[in-house]
């Protein structure tokens, strides 16, 4: 017998102040909050994943190239990211890429759009086929 991997259940992040991180993720992506607890919040990404979080006081800010990816629709949301982040927060965007950056407590999230060339592995996902993208050939 061997595996069969589905995808990616959850992503899991520390950061060191759970209300203002709970706070900064609504704002920037819109993400719907699951569940809440002491220290700890769980978010809906997309229909089959959601992202945790885990206070964790006094941490130090992260500097690795460990991230994870959040795709949105198209280039306008990432616009509209890119500029509330650069904005209203004064985060920087890391250089080479369209829209990565590292939130308040140093982990780094990348945002890509569905026509990024993964787009081929979504196609099952239903919330690619609503939003009725299509490969060309």
């Amino acid at each position: 017998m061997s595996v069969q991997v589905y995808g990616c259940n959850h992503v899991a992040i520390e950061v060191g102040d759970i209300e203002r991180a709970v706070a900064f993720y609504e704002d920037i992506f819109g993400l719907k909050k699951l569940d809440e607890g002491e220290g700890d919040a769980f978010f809906k990404l997309g229909e089959h994943q959601f992202l945790a979080m885990f206070e964790r006081k006094g941490m130090a800010p992260s500097h690795g190239n460990n991230h994870f990816g959040i795709m949105v629709r198209n280039d306008a949301q990432i616009a509209e990211i890119r500029e509330k982040l650069t904005r209203k927060y004064n985060l920087t965007l890391i250089e080479g890429f369209r829209c990565d950056f590292r939130d308040p407590w140093g982990n780094r999230i990348q945002v890509v759009d569905l026509h990024d060339e993964s787009l081929i592995w979504l196609l099952p996902y239903r919330e690619t086929q609503k939003a009725g993208v299509k490969l060309e050939s």
